[in-house]
């Protein structure tokens, strides 16, 4: 008994070929999406052997990296050093004469120059450093100019000592005069053909006379040539003579209580200061080119006086009466240098 089939019925072989492709082709597609689906983002992962453990640091600086992203690879990171690159360098600028100029400030912009103040000097003057208190006449200097001659007539002159009963005096020239320092000055006097004359400083040789020039007495003069001679080179020095006698004080005339005037006689070495006691302590009085030390409100006058010579020595004399125009001895004298 034949069996029916009640299947389809049966294509013919070429019909089967032709359906069977389009069949596998749709499958073989379908594989592919599927594993296209279940790969990560970003396109197929490698293999492991393709990346070596050694190949898997990064050629991107760390300090631009993202976040690490692993591909189911274990691999040991290496962490590179973080190299930034280094500041642009500077040209200094140079002057048109190819220097660079300079990078000091200058004084007025940084602190002021700080300059030293003076010291204060001691009341009490040294009297070790021998003519410090000078002034244009000093002790040990050697003075060159010349000698001319004048009428001393009874000796007195700008110093207004009075009198001279010695007439070995002479003027100092107006520079080394000096406003009357160089009154009662003892000086050694030389001349060029070797004679010598020792001679006190009584008045003032007013311009032309130059600096270095002494205007000797006719009677001093005579000692080193002829008074025909007229001008005689000369060289002349300080000295502080043996033996003067004592220093007298004299008051100008016109002098009280209220106004005096105070001159000092007989110094062995020139005078330096001349001060006065007051209330308020000792007072140092101005010297006028006259030789008078001047206190021109009274204070002082009639009191205590003290003296300092050119070396810095010190005498103190007791009150002194105000006798204007009188000569009033003292027992004092500076010593001999």
């Amino acid at each position: 008994m034949r069996t029916t089939n009640h299947g389809g019925a049966h294509l013919p072989r070429k019909h089967r070929r032709a359906v069977g492709i389009p069949l596998a082709l749709l499958a073989v597609g379908v594989v592919v999406c599927l594993a296209v689906a279940l790969l990560p983002q970003g396109g197929a992962a490698p293999r492991a052997a393709d990346v070596p453990v050694t190949a898997a640091k990064s050629s991107v600086p760390s300090d631009a990296a993202g976040p690490h992203v692993t591909t189911g690879v274990t691999t040991k990171a290496t962490q590179l050093p973080v190299t930034s690159p280094p500041p642009p360098r500077r040209t200094p600028k140079t002057s048109t004469a190819g220097t660079p100029p300079a990078t000091t400030r200058t004084a007025s912009a940084t602190r002021p120059a700080t300059t030293r103040s003076p010291r204060a000097t001691s009341s009490t003057p040294r009297t070790t450093s021998a003519g410090s208190m000078a002034g244009r006449i000093k002790p040990g200097v050697r003075y060159r100019g010349v000698a001319t001659a004048y009428e001393a007539g009874d000796g007195n002159g700008a110093c207004l000592y009075g009198p001279a009963g010695d007439l070995m005096i002479a003027a100092m020239n107006h520079t080394d005069y000096e406003s009357a320092k160089a009154c009662g000055a003892h000086v050694l006097v030389r001349a060029a053909n070797g004679a010598s004359i020792t001679v006190r400083i009584v008045n003032e040789c007013p311009l032309p006379c130059a600096p270095g020039q002494l205007d000797l007495s006719q009677e001093a003069f005579a000692k080193l040539a002829k008074l025909s001679v007229g001008r005689l080179p000369i060289t002349w020095t300080l000295l502080s003579p043996a033996a003067p006698g004592t220093i007298a004080i004299r008051y100008k005339d016109g002098s009280s209580q209220y106004w005096c005037g105070i001159q000092a006689i007989g110094h062995r070495n020139p005078l330096a200061a001349l001060e006065v006691r007051t209330t308020k302590g000792w007072r140092t009085l101005h010297r006028t080119d006259y030789n008078y030390f001047l206190s021109t409100d009274g204070s002082g006058c009639g009191k205590a006086i003290r003296i300092t010579d050119i070396y810095g020595q010190r005498l103190t004399i007791d009150a002194t009466a105000i006798k204007p125009d009188v000569v009033q001895p003292t027992r004092v004298q500076f010593a001999k240098h």
